[in-house]
């Protein structure tokens, strides 16, 4: 287990999370202003984090944390593919979640709790995705 664990959490693992902490502070930034400041919907506002952040986390993670160099299109439909599923899970589990243990509070904070949980549901599967699945080393079997 404990080898396990070593080589989940290396030195990629450390690099992942600095590119996150950049687009954390972009997509957040942009999250919290489109639903707060311009009142869209918690959709609308968590989806414009994940634009703009999937754009920058797929350059930085491929050429930084994951170093590949190139143009591969199969990758860049995979890391697609993987943001997607991830977005959807965290963020579709994060909202009913939130509602149902807040149920006594506000709207604005339900969903502003909700914004946070599914930033947390997210990172955790993006990594795992982009990790062994996206930017793998290993070659996919055709």
């Amino acid at each position: 287990m404990k080898k396990i664990l070593s080589s989940f959490f290396d030195a990629t693992f450390l690099k992942f999370i600095l590119v996150g902490v950049v687009n954390t502070l972009i997509g957040t930034a942009i999250m919290f202003f489109c639903f707060n400041v311009l009142a869209w919907s918690y959709w609308i506002s968590s989806a414009m984090n994940y634009i703009v952040g999937s754009i920058v986390s797929y350059l930085l993670n491929k050429r930084y944390t994951f170093q590949q160099k190139g143009h591969d299109w199969h990758t860049v439909w995979k890391f697609i593919v993987n943001i997607t599923i991830c977005y959807v899970l965290a963020y579709g589990l994060a909202k009913p979640l939130v509602t149902w243990l807040l149920s006594g509070v506000t709207m604005n904070i339900q969903g502003n709790v909700a914004l946070l949980v599914g930033m947390v549901l997210f990172v955790g599967l993006n990594y795992i995705g982009q990790r062994f699945w996206t930017f793998s080393s290993k070659k996919d079997v055709a």
